[in-house]
């Protein structure tokens, strides 16, 4: 389980499936897609999403995304860039 206490969480979607054509976001079957996970960073949804994406190389058509769910939660909120927050 995730630790809420250290301040907010940044949740993630990460999804794929296998799209109709190149270049759309139009998936070819919604029962087939791939449910990956929700995550509480943006940093271990990119390790989740670049592994599916890595795995799924040999087919062009199959396409993963990031959904920021935060974004949509709180739209009005104001982003602080993890490296700013620590000084950085």
């Amino acid at each position: 389980m995730s630790d809420t206490t250290s301040g907010k969480q940044l949740l993630h979607f990460v999804f794929g499936g296998e799209l109709e054509k190149l270049g759309s976001n139009r998936f070819r079957d919604l029962d087939k897609l791939d449910i990956v996970g929700v995550f509480p960073d943006y940093s271990s949804a990119l390790t989740a999403w670049r592994a599916k994406a890595q795995a799924t190389v040999d087919n062009a058509h199959m396409r993963y995304f990031i959904v920021h769910m935060h974004r949509l939660l709180e739209p009005g909120a104001v982003e602080v860039p993890a490296d700013a927050a620590r000084g950085g």
